[in-house]
């Protein structure tokens, strides 16, 4: 009797782990997918814009800074760019003794602080009342009639405003802050109202059940948290009241009680042979917003992200 081998069958099932990379193979993979996707791409046109736009800011702010701190002979060399040797604050001392700096800083904060203030506390008012009586006419028709008058600039009626403050006696610093409050009260009614809308009512309603009556729910509920967008309303308020030329100029009869852009004008032909005295008074008045809009430029993104956002 003959004894038969059988022949191992092949399998035709490949094993489960055939046709895909080993742990080993595919650690490299992953990790090469890893880095393209936390690898980002520079986007070199936008960061030439911005490098340019940095430039153009950076470059005139040095040479403000560098040439206030020159004597009068170095600041008439013709180099702008050259550095002060030695660093003098001469230009300091006679920029503020010829124009009366003080006199002129107080009556620019005095205007600057009265505009801010009216102007975040009454649009705040005019946006509360128009958001919560949007369903009546005349609410939504002043709303729009505020929209429209964003469209009329100061210059177009100038004359009419000189006249009309001449008349009532407000030609006067107090006359042009009433004037900033008015002239802005459209575009930060806008911001307020996009803000306010935000807000759920379901949170008024419940104070209201408290007791709280409307001017209660205003001061201890809205205001509070229409903060981002107070100081929002508020950088962009301190900056066009701080630089204004124009207003002050047309409106304020007494030339002492000018402000500082102003006086600047006033002693722009005392300036002329004197840079370093031109350049140190320029970097005095704009000292103030610079630093109002370091410190406080954070709120100024996040509440208009917030208004836009419902």
């Amino acid at each position: 009797m003959s004894t038969s081998s059988t022949a191992p069958t092949p399998s035709t099932t490949e094993p489960s782990g055939a046709g895909r990379p080993t742990a080993a193979a595919a650690t490299p993979t992953r990790r090469r997918r890893r880095a393209k996707v936390g690898r980002e791409r520079i986007n070199v046109p936008a960061t030439v814009l911005l490098v340019i736009g940095a430039l153009t800011v950076l470059v005139p702010l040095f040479v403000t800074v560098n040439m206030s701190l020159k004597t009068t002979s170095q600041a008439v060399d013709g180099n702008a760019f050259a550095l002060p040797s030695p660093v003098t604050i001469e230009g300091f001392v006679e920029a503020w003794n010829l124009t009366n700096f003080p006199r002129g800083f107080a009556i620019s904060i005095f205007i600057t602080v009265i505009a801010v203030t009216g102007e975040i506390i009454i649009s705040a008012l005019a946006a509360f009342a128009i958001v919560r009586n949007w369903d009546r006419r005349l609410f939504r028709w002043s709303f729009f009639y505020l929209l429209a008058a964003m469209f009329i600039p100061f210059p177009v009626v100038a004359l009419p405003q000189i006249q009309l403050t001449g008349m009532l006696g407000l030609d006067n610093p107090l006359g042009v802050a009433i004037l900033h409050i008015a002239f802005a009260l459209a575009f930060n009614t806008m911001l307020f109202t996009a803000f306010l809308r935000t807000i759920p009512l379901e949170l008024e309603e419940s104070m209201r059940m408290d007791g709280a009556g409307t001017w209660g729910v205003f001061w201890r509920l809205i205001l509070p948290l229409l903060g981002p967008m107070c100081a929002t309303v508020g950088i962009f308020a301190f900056i066009s009241t701080w630089n204004d030329f124009m207003m002050p100029s047309l409106i304020i009869s007494d030339p002492t009680l000018q402000t500082i852009p102003v006086l600047q004008s006033m002693f722009q032909t005392q300036f002329s042979n004197s840079y370093n005295i031109a350049f140190a008074s320029y970097l005095m008045a704009m000292a103030p917003a610079i630093i109002v809009y370091l410190f406080a430029q954070r709120w100024v993104m996040s509440g208009l992200t917030q208004g836009a956002i419902k």
